[in-house]
């Protein structure tokens, strides 16, 4: 007979650390010497040596053991900043707001209210109405900032198993709206692209700026793109 310590208090059981069915993820930057770089090609991490090598003959790049103590401890440079995914429908693409202090979820809303803790879902969370004002909250750490996943499979190896994408962006936070209505106008799976989008431009100040943003286009029914392929 097995343990029965959780059948009086089932809050303290521990979370299933094997709920996350995906093979891998999508990175858009990485740690070097602690400090972020952005990357203009995407970043993949693994932990299955099978996937790191698809990924390696599909985007480019060589499967890299890493000393992270993740799951996802095989990291690929790849050689690509677009890819061709296939979307389930809306509900691949999840969207709230969070922000941290450490590993400690201090504020959790959906931009007008809040998520959790469960005694205030449902209330107002008091974030600022003007997106300008929650960009500038998110920045100094007194708001939360967008919390976007992503979760597909490769066009080109729709076989290999689900793939997840984790951003913060607020460019493509802008742009879930039209995401989601051109997903339900499918209503099913739809081929899409994921692409790591250069933008540039000067400051009124004389000072350039440069940074890839994350980037989502519908394209069409993964059905028409089957019967389009191999183009796609």
């Amino acid at each position: 007979m097995g343990l029965r310590i959780f059948e009086t208090d089932p809050d303290a059981m521990p979370k299933n650390s094997f709920s996350d069915d995906t093979v891998g993820r999508f990175h858009a930057g990485r740690l070097v010497n602690g400090l972020p770089e952005q990357l203009s090609e995407w970043r993949v991490t693994t932990g299955d040596p099978e996937v790191a090598a698809a990924i390696a003959q599909l985007m480019g790049g060589q499967p890299e053991e890493t000393d992270s103590t993740s799951e996802n401890f095989i990291e690929v440079l790849t050689a690509q900043s677009k890819v061709k995914i296939v979307l389930s429908g809306a509900d691949a693409v999840t969207s709230d707001m969070k922000l941290w202090n450490a590993s400690n979820l201090i504020h959790h809303c959906d931009g007008v209210e809040y998520l959790s803790p469960d005694e205030d879902r449902g209330k107002a969370c008091g974030c600022p109405a003007l997106m300008e004002d929650r960009k500038a909250a998110a920045k100094s750490k007194r708001g939360p900032a967008p919390s976007i996943a992503v979760t597909f499979r490769l066009a080109e190896d729709y076989d290999l198993g689900l793939f997840r994408f984790q951003t913060g962006s607020w460019k493509l936070a802008e742009t879930l709206h039209e995401i989601g209505n051109a997903l339900d106008r499918i209503g099913g799976e739809a081929l899409a692209e994921l692409s790591l989008e250069l933008v540039e431009y000067t400051t009124k100040k004389g000072r350039d700026v440069s940074y890839r943003k994350p980037v989502i286009r519908v394209l069409k029914s993964w059905n028409d793109a089957v019967s389009d392929a191999p183009t796609f």
